[in-house]
């Protein structure tokens, strides 16, 4: 019999949490390396991350089970976002979202020529904010998959054309070679299976596809300067974090071959910059979104200058390309 599901607004209890393997080796040989917790909204509760002694892998251990995390994706989810409206700031957050998906565009476009005939699968794609792009722009044929039913959302955001599917990335939801590109735009830090969805996706590329991952990077400025504070922890929702090595090594390991890793990605560099130092100050009593936008906007013209050379700062973002092996076309 499953337990009841945890109301996030206490603690879990120790019983609540599952034992786990590293997810990448296997190994049961771990030690201590941060404890977290969700700073973003201030939800009760530490949270443990491991890494491995045999691959070196960083990862949350013990973790809630995949029954119980569903309830920490809310509906002020920030990838699972409704319209609202955030006063004279409306069109400067709309631009923000909706420049996020350009930049999204401009990286999987480097890759993939869009166009009407593009077939596009992203994974993890919350409220439909990309393919909605894509399908405005080129007419590109769009999937998503996520696992909170958030079909009304995508819907509102225009996504009415998506074929979406609610529940989590298995081998039987589209047939095989189906896609020209693949992405998981910070889907795979949260995947309780990230070789089993790299496997699958894998398989589901077309044979000139690509396969487009972008997730947080442990080995990076940002966590170096917040440590524990990290917004890249994420805590309870993130499984694993993933420095360079880890994640090359991952896609490798799922039987994908490498195209191009880029030392940063569409998500905004800044927005780990302001959300560390909040989080420091807030110390774990969470952000209101609302107030917020203006401390950002500020922020974010002070540092505009250095932002432009956020490429070459290792601020927080890595992308990795991936296809299937050549030997298999």
């Amino acid at each position: 019999m499953s337990a009841p599901l945890h109301d996030p607004s206490s603690a879990p209890p120790p019983e609540l949490f599952e034992e786990v393997a590293c997810i990448l080796c296997g190994s049961e040989r771990r030690a201590h390396h941060t404890t977290a917790q969700e700073d973003l909204t201030g939800k009760p509760g530490d949270f443990t991350f491991v890494e491995c002694q045999d691959c070196k892998l960083v990862y949350q251990h013990p973790r809630l089970p995949i029954e119980q995390i569903k309830a920490y994706y809310d509906d002020e989810y920030i990838a699972h976002r409704k319209q609202q409206s955030w006063g004279v700031l409306t069109p400067f957050f709309e631009w923000l979202m909706t420049k996020l998906d350009r930049d999204k565009d401009a990286v999987v476009s480097r890759y993939v020529p869009m166009s009407a005939e593009s077939r596009v699968l992203d994974v993890g794609c919350g409220a439909g904010g990309f393919l909605v792009h894509l399908i405005q722009k080129y007419g590109a044929q769009c999937a998503g998959v996520d696992f909170k039913a958030l079909a009304p959302q995508i819907r509102e955001q225009g996504g009415a054309e998506i074929d979406f599917r609610c529940g989590t990335l298995s081998a039987d939801l589209f047939p095989a070679r189906s896609f020209d590109a693949v992405t998981m735009w910070h889907f795979l830090e949260h995947d309780y299976d990230p070789l089993g969805s790299l496997a699958i996706a894998r398989e589901l590329l077309a044979d000139e596809g690509r396969l487009v991952i972008e997730v947080p990077r442990l080995d990076s400025l940002t966590h170096t300067l917040y440590r524990d504070r990290w917004p890249g922890w994420q805590a309870p929702q993130h499984t694993v974090a993933l420095d360079k090595a880890a994640l090359l090594r991952m896609v490798e390991q799922a039987g994908l071959e490498v195209v191009d890793y880029l030392p940063y990605g569409a998500y905004p560099g800044y927005f780990y910059v302001y959300a560390g130092a909040a989080f420091v100050l807030r110390k774990g009593k969470g952000i209101d979104l609302g107030k917020a936008i203006f401390s950002y906007l500020a922020g974010q013209i002070l540092l505009s200058p250095v932002m432009l050379f956020e490429r070459w700062l290792n601020l927080s973002m890595q992308v990795v390309v991936c296809k299937r092996p050549s030997a298999s076309g």
